[in-house]
Order: C-alpha cells, then sequence, then structure tokens
C-alpha cells in the first residue's frame, strides 16, 4: 500500500453545461463547469481539442489567453471569446 499526501480531497456539486457550436471555421464541442472551486471562474473543456482552462472574465480580457490555452488561432479564439462572453 502507497502513503499519499493529499494537498485535498473534496467531493463537490456542480453545474455542467454541454454545449457544441459551430463557428467560421472549426466545431466547439464544450463542457463548462461551474464550481465554487475556482473562485467563480468556469472550467471549461474542449472536448474536441483535449484542452482546458479556468476562465473568468478577467481571462477573457487577457490578450492571447484563448489562443495560448486552447491553440487557436486569432480569429478562432474570438469566436470562442464571444460565446464565452456571454457565460462568465
Amino acid at each position: 500500500m502507497t502513503n499519499r499526501f493529499f494537498l485535498y480531497d473534496d467531493t463537490e456539486d456542480t453545474k455542467t453545461r454541454f454545449v457544441s457550436f459551430m463557428g467560421e471555421n472549426q466545431r466547439f464541442d464544450l463542457a463548462i463547469v461551474q464550481t465554487g472551486r475556482h473562485y467563480g471562474k468556469h472550467l471549461v473543456l474542449d472536448m474536441q481539442g483535449n484542452r482546458f482552462a479556468i476562465i473568468g472574465p478577467d481571462d477573457l480580457d487577457e490578450e492571447g489567453y484563448l489562443e495560448y490555452a486552447f491553440q487557436l488561432s486569432k480569429k478562432d479564439a474570438e469566436e470562442l471569446r464571444s460565446f464565452l462572453y456571454e457565460i462568465v
């Protein structure tokens, strides 16, 4: 048996929204998780691209954040940013 040093091991109720939409160049298949864990930010999972990020309004305003986090072109990131502004 392995001794583990847990930093935390919590169970929390979440609200998850699954959404898929077609942008001009690509399809977005997202799971958006709301939890109290991340100070009001959302956990956004890109199920097609196998990437995720913890996102709040301040992150959407940060230049290049979505491009980096989801490996998107500037145009594709702007489409995602526009959608996420509606929900975060």
